[in-house]
């Protein structure tokens, strides 16, 4: 099947996807921010937390199915499927590369899939909340 898409009518299309302030993303942030939990956003932090904890190293990433390649929702298009497979394979590892980097310099890492917010954003809260609490800096 072909693209019913003209390149420049799909170019305009997929550039509005966004890379920041997605719903999940903005939901994730009022809550936390209703509970009283203050954080940084755009943090110059090796792969570009969507929230940060700079005091707690904990960063926090929110992962949308499509892009992320998500195990359960994400469906690789019909046309040019190689290039798909290959541009979400390459954002996996990526993403593993960025964690295990962040690991080794003493950051906590999460990582939340954008349904995971949609279903139980009190799951997702809460597990923060936890992660954050565990990884205060001790005072000197």
């Amino acid at each position: 099947m072909t693209d019913v898409l003209t390149p420049e009518q799909r170019r305009r299309c997929m550039s509005k996807n966004k890379g920041r302030d997605t719903g999940p993303e903005l939901k994730l942030r009022k809550q936390l921010w209703h509970e009283g939990y203050r954080y940084r956003l755009n943090y110059n932090l090796t792969g570009k937390p969507d929230i940060t904890f700079p005091a707690n190293k904990v960063a926090i990433f929110v992962d949308g199915s499509f892009w992320h390649g998500c195990p359960l929702h994400s469906k690789i298009p019909k046309t040019n499927t190689d290039f798909w497979k290959h541009k979400i394979e390459k954002n996996i590892q990526r993403e593993e590369e960025v964690n295990e980097l962040l690991r080794q310099n003493g950051w906590e890492v999460i990582r939340f899939w954008e349904h995971e917010i949609k279903a139980d954003l009190n799951t997702c809260i809460n597990h923060i909340k936890t992660v954050v609490k565990n990884s205060r800096m001790p005072s000197a």
